[in-house]
């Protein structure tokens, strides 16, 4: 029988290089990388350009599934004057013009890397979100994949081309970036933290939950034009997270006892609104669905993916 082709866009990303990992290391899979730059994976496997600015499109004959990883991600300070237009352009038009390529092309299936934020932007206890709860998108760039979303489901009805929807929380894991690194980074320093009496509850994804989801997703029958959510299973506070990660890193977490009512007021004072709701606001996610139409849980424990985290880090980034 032979090897399944498999197209990764985003092949240069934190996601989508892992996917691209993960398949090389099955051989049921033939993955082939589409990049907009250079990638660590040229060599290892068959690597095409990609960029959905600029509508270079990768040849996908014979391709059996497309993974779409590639986006115009959420930032935490956005510049452009028209943010919503931008991240269409990109997230929505872009995803449509690989995907209509892809239905032409005979593609049995496609499968989108969405966004936790087309649910909304927290959650408050007890609700949580699950799959198939009425999407509020309250960002441009949970906008745009919901919109993403909605064109594929359209062309799925058009075409027959089997459409897989995952929307992921917070990512973290060997060679996290952004604000995850950030935080190993002040831990490691030793630096005070006003967090720690942060009580609210949030969902994450290891690296390695999420490419295993996506794996799964690649042809179990049951996945087929369904919307999954994904996370480790495990819901943590910020105090909590970070008295974890500095466990995995062996560093004390020098997490200073101030009320969340408080810092709220300080960053509504400074204009950090947004990045306040992150630290102490709640977002919880259901992925009962996932247990029951496919048999997945998440194989890495939340200990685990941290100890990984943290020896990369230490390996690769601490200076």
């Amino acid at each position: 029988m032979s090897a399944l082709k498999v197209l990764v866009t985003g092949a240069s990303g934190f996601v989508g290089e892992a996917v691209v990992f993960r398949l090389l290391a099955d051989k049921k899979f033939c993955p082939i990388a589409a990049s907009r730059g250079a990638t660590r994976l040229n060599g290892l496997c068959s690597v095409q350009p990609f960029d959905m600015n600029m509508d270079v499109l990768p040849a996908l004959d014979d391709v059996h599934v497309v993974i779409h990883a590639a986006a115009r991600v959420h930032v935490m300070n956005e510049t452009a004057e028209d943010a919503l237009t931008e991240f269409r352009k990109v997230n929505v038009d872009g995803t449509l013009r690989l995907a209509r390529r892809a239905a032409e092309s005979g593609v049995k299936r496609f499968i989108f890397v969405s966004s936790i934020k087309v649910n909304g932007e927290g959650s408050f206890a007890p609700s949580v979100y699950e799959a198939d709860d009425q999407p509020h998108p309250v960002d441009p760039y949970g906008i745009s994949k919901y919109e993403a979303e909605q064109a594929l489901k359209k062309l799925h009805s058009e075409t027959g081309m089997e459409v897989v929807i995952i929307r992921p929380p917070l990512v973290y894991g060997p060679g996290v970036k952004a604000n995850f690194q950030n935080m190993m980074m002040w831990l490691d320093k030793g630096i005070p933290l006003p967090l720690g009496l942060i009580r609210n509850q949030r969902s994450f994804v290891a690296i390695g939950n999420l490419v295993n989801l996506i794996d799964v997703c690649i042809d179990h029958p049951a996945a087929a034009n369904q919307t999954f959510l994904v996370s480790d299973g495990e819901d943590l506070s910020t105090t909590q997270l970070l008295r974890r990660l500095s466990r995995a890193m062996g560093r004390p977490a020098r997490l200073v006892p101030v009320p969340a009512w408080l810092l709220k007021l300080a960053a509504t004072t400074l204009g950090k609104q947004a990045f306040a709701q992150r630290l102490c606001g709640s977002l919880q996610i259901d992925i009962g669905k996932n247990r029951e139409l496919l048999g997945w849980t998440p194989p890495v424990s939340v200990d685990d993916a941290m100890r990984q985290t943290a020896d990369h880090y230490r390996e690769n980034v601490k200076r």
